[in-house]
């Protein structure tokens, strides 16, 4: 099973009352609170993205000892507060791979992974023969600040407009399919692609709500 996930900031105690608020007692709690909601879903063998913004100590030690506790096999696109990446003391071999952008498939979907949410991404008017988007494009960084509501005005926007099919008349909405896998939108735990977009989805239906 692979899962994903984003900005959990691990170390990050000005969080709790800064920006995310996330309310724990200390940095300490929301590591291990972290830890275990990870653990209750992901497998040994189960594969999990993390979307950049792991950890924000620059300390490799720190990184080393949180994934250490993390069940499965990890891989990250690196984000902007990644820095322990570069401390002598971090051991790479934690992560499968290392990249800042990759692409991928899911279950005959193809996956767009950055850290930072292109608007224009590969893929994007790419259907399915029964005319469903083939691509999704995951991302982070802006958790769940003012930004990600321009997003989300953004999609909305694009959906409206119609762009005509390859070697065809037809007329067809163009999809945008950006999914923000926040760690604090699954209460920090890896989801599956199908379960982010179920997450997604009514969450920008509240978004909907609140801005009529």
């Amino acid at each position: 099973m692979r899962y994903y996930i984003a900005d959990q900031h691990f170390y990050h105690d000005n969080l709790n009352d800064r920006m995310d608020r996330r309310g724990f007692e200390s940095g300490e709690a929301m590591n291990e609170y972290m830890i275990c909601q990870w653990n209750s879903r992901v497998r040994p063998k189960d594969e999990v993205v993390i979307l950049g913004d792991f950890c924000i100590s620059p300390k490799g030690e720190d990184a080393n000892a949180i994934l250490s506790r993390l069940n499965g096999r990890k891989y990250l696109v690196v984000g902007n507060h990644d820095k322990y990446l570069n401390s002598k003391d971090f051991d790479p071999k934690h992560f499968q791979w290392i990249t800042p952008y990759r692409e991928m498939k899911d279950n005959k979907r193809k996956v767009i992974l950055s850290h930072y949410p292109i608007m224009c991404y590969n893929g994007q008017y790419r259907r399915d023969s029964e005319g469903n988007p083939r691509t999704w494009m995951l991302y982070g960084h802006v958790h769940n600040t003012f930004d990600e509501y321009l997003i989300n005005d953004f999609q909305k926007q694009t959906r409206q407009y119609q762009r005509q099919v390859y070697r065809s008349e037809e007329m067809v909405n163009i999809p945008c399919q950006m999914i923000n896998c926040f760690c604090m939108f699954s209460d920090y735990v890896p989801l599956t692609l199908d379960e982010w977009i179920e997450v997604d989805q009514q969450r920008r239906k509240k978004l909907d709500l609140f801005d009529k």
